[in-house]
């Protein structure tokens, strides 16, 4: 069961600047294509950074500052900055294309950041993947998302019989009923339903006639005890 990628929902070509783009001009960028932040590239096509609207701003609150306070502000020396590389983010948080989103959401938490260069193994820039981006995959049908559940999950993925199976889908929210014969087969299609890109939540009243997971493998049999005779 294939799951969305990085690649499947960045956008592709780019916005970017070089290091040596000034600090007007990056502004102009900006406003120009409506976005709020834009990554730093090498001619090579390495990202080396990202600039936005955040390090953008320090400049404007450092020319409220009075110069006494200055020695006490860590940023001070990026406010004075007027190129990109001077500006910039460093180094940046990059996704690869091949990713899944899931990835890029939990590095974007973790980092604090809005977006994601995209960048291949080489560590050229092939695109960019927001915040937006991401949540675009809850914007799925939901009788499509019920589709993937049956037919991709349960019975190519799972090789279950998916008829005793009841599947409900209602804004992303989904509802498993019916009865398979193991328990383990209860709990993996619970688990996996919830990986199913789209799922906002799942609310499982599956039923089991045997539960499989009470069994045990047996342990290592004793050693054999040979009398001497």
């Amino acid at each position: 069961m294939r799951r969305t990628r990085v690649s499947d929902v960045m956008t592709s070509p780019v916005v970017t600047v070089s290091p040596e783009t000034g600090f007007k001009e990056i502004v102009v960028r900006l406003r120009e294509r409506g976005i709020s932040a834009v990554p730093v590239v090498e001619p090579a096509g390495r990202v080396v950074g990202v600039v936005s609207e955040a390090d953008l701003l320090l400049k404007e609150e450092r020319a409220g500052t009075e110069p006494r306070w200055r020695f006490f502000r860590r940023s001070d020396g990026k406010a004075a900055g007027t190129t990109a590389a001077e500006l910039m983010t460093a180094p940046a948080i990059t996704v690869e294309p091949q990713a899944p989103i899931w990835e890029a959401a939990r590095l974007m938490h973790h980092h604090g950041v809005k977006r994601l260069p995209v960048v291949n193994e080489a560590g050229q820039l092939v695109g960019i993947v927001s915040r937006c981006d991401l949540l675009s995959v809850f914007v799925r049908d939901d009788e499509e998302i019920r589709r993937q559940i049956v037919e991709d999950l349960i019975l190519r993925t799972l090789l279950l019989d998916p008829q005793p199976v009841q599947v409900e889908v209602h804004d992303g929210v989904v509802r498993l009923a019916g009865q398979v014969d193991r328990r383990s087969d209860a709990q993996l299609i619970e688990r996996m339903t919830r990986q199913v890109d789209g799922v906002v939540e799942v609310r499982s009243q599956l039923t089991y006639r045997f539960d499989d997971t009470e069994l045990r493998p047996a342990g290592p049999r004793p050693p054999m005890l040979w009398r001497m005779r």
